[in-house]
């Protein structure tokens, strides 16, 4: 699967049954080209014309199940909450 692929399937935390975003970039470890963490966009401020607040950064490790359509982590949504500067 390219990294690309994964931009095209919905975030769902099993948590809470959250949906959670889609896959805005990856972490990567580049010696030995393992993924770290998905980031995930939080939701858009005022519609959407101002940005975002957070992000989430989801560890690969918390990851259950990537699907067709969609990717399952199981996280902690106060763990993986990153401000945005």
């Amino acid at each position: 699967m390219r990294i690309c692929d994964l931009r095209d399937k919905e975030v769902i935390n099993t948590k809470d049954c959250k949906i959670l975003g889609f896959v805005a970039d990856v972490i990567f470890d580049i010696c030995n080209g393992c993924i770290i963490a998905l980031i995930i966009p939080g939701p858009a401020k005022i519609c959407g014309f101002l940005g975002r607040e957070i992000e989430y950064i989801i560890p690969y490790k918390c990851v259950q199940c990537i699907g067709p359509d969609v990717i399952l982590v199981e996280v902690c949504i106060e763990e993986i909450t990153n401000k945005c500067v």
